[in-house]
């Protein structure tokens, strides 16, 4: 008889036949494409003041600014995602950085609220073109032994290019003009785009011809998956909070600290990422080494590291200290790395192999989608509820995400052990 998790994934990847150093080095070059992404990505956020002086910009439509991005580039992912598992990897991440490079410089062009969320919304669009394909990617080429680890440290260049852009963008505000940032993006964008095709040269990365094309499950496959489901619940919550601290933190150091915009951003993102970069880390290796004694492992610190970093989200924007800012932001970063540690590499545990593309894709649509509410929402009250209060709301319903997912992972692998027992005994 055949397990539900038999059933529904394929542990081991049809292209692991690729040596090792080469799948790691395939790791290392997405992990710099994606380091450009995030800090393109994140630049705007850092010069949020710049821009409410400079373009006259209200908090509302800075949140927009937030909010336009991140729908449009979550609508694109299950998208792409679908794409990914039909069609060329490879083109879709090179045409991706491509395309991008030229809607970062259009954005530094704006002249207007209009031009400026246009140029958003088309760097939603070609940002969306990376992630699926690139997952997948990393997915294909890892078996279940290293998955956790690969994803996991491909994952790490967000963090860094959330303190990267953050840092550069008042920098640059403080030294060079905005406007200058993203031209300098651009150039560095384009300019990686033949080194990254240079070395992802002869390798395969697309699924087995078997798992391809017809024999791709369809998209309401993905809505039967009771585990899947919960799963997205939870990373719902998690990025609720998260986009909440990279988009107004910032800002919130630079009006309640006193700091220069360079050193508001630098602090407001680098202790959040450092610990967010040590968890990631070290749940993707945790994740790794004890799935094979234990089957629920990564679900098990996804549901724990959620719980319990919500309530150092909420304290780092209601504390009025900045030494306490650090250590809870930090801490908050940690706990959190557990779960993105292991996050992608657990919804490939429960998904054929031929959706890699189409179950990453819609789990980052649903994350973009619920950071981008938070943006906005949190940009048209945070004059009236304060944004520590919005918080203590997100980090209430993250808890309850956790425990709904512990709950339903508990039910499913029950389940499994006790199908595995029944056709033993038969």
């Amino acid at each position: 008889m055949k397990t539900l998790s038999s059933a529904t994934a394929s542990p081991e990847s049809p292209a692991s036949a690729l040596p090792s150093w080469r799948a790691w080095s395939v790791v290392g070059l997405l992990w710099v494409a994606f380091l450009i992404n995030y800090v393109d990505r994140q630049v705007v956020f850092s010069i949020f003041p710049v821009l409410r002086r400079d373009m006259g910009f209200t908090n509302e439509q800075l949140g927009l600014v937030g909010t336009v991005f991140i729908w449009v580039y979550s609508l694109g992912n299950p998208i792409v995602g679908r794409l990914a598992d039909l069609f060329s990897r490879k083109l879709l991440i090179l045409s991706s950085i491509v395309l991008w490079s030229l809607a970062t410089l259009g954005t530094g062009w704006s002249q207007s609220l209009g031009a400026f969320l246009g140029w958003r919304a088309m760097m939603g669009i070609t940002e969306a073109m990376y992630v699926p394909p690139a997952l997948a990617v990393i997915s294909t080429l890892h078996s279940t032994a290293t998955r956790s680890t690969a994803l996991a440290l491909h994952g790490t260049a967000q963090f860094a290019g959330i303190v990267l852009g953050s840092w550069f963008g008042g920098w640059m505000a403080d030294v060079a003009g905005w406007r200058m940032a993203f031209v300098v993006l651009t150039v560095v964008g384009l300019a990686y785009t033949p080194v990254l095709a240079w070395g992802l040269r002869g390798v395969k990365v697309q699924p087995a011809a078997s798992e391809r094309g017809a024999k791709a499950p369809p998209v309401s496959a993905l809505f039967h998956n009771a585990t899947y489901l919960a799963l997205a619940a939870a990373f719902f919550f998690l990025c609720v909070m998260l986009w909440m601290i990279y988009a107004w933190l910032p800002n919130h150091v630079y009006e309640k600290m006193g700091l220069s915009l360079a050193e508001a951003g630098l602090t407001a993102t680098f202790w959040v990422q450092s610990g967010n970069i040590i968890g990631n880390l070290a749940g993707g290796l945790l994740g790794d080494r004890l799935s094979g004694r234990i089957r629920a492992a990564r679900f098990l610190m996804i549901c724990g590291g959620l719980a319990i970093c919500a309530p150092f989200a909420w304290a780092a924007l209601a504390t009025a200290s900045l030494a306490t800012l650090k250590l809870t932001a930090f801490a908050f970063g940690l706990f959190a790395g557990f779960m993105t540690g292991n996050v992608f590499a657990a919804c490939c545990d429960v998904n054929p192999v031929s959706a890699y593309g189409l179950s990453t894709g819609a789990l980052n649509m649903v994350g973009g989608l619920s950071g981008g509410a938070a943006i906005f929402v949190a940009g048209r009250l945070k004059d009236t509820l304060g944004i520590h209060g919005l918080m203590a709301w997100a980090a209430a319903f993250a808890v309850g995400a956790a425990v709904l997912l512990a709950f339903t992972v508990r039910v499913r692998f029950a389940r499994d052990y006790a199908s595995a027992r029944a056709g033993l005994t038969s």
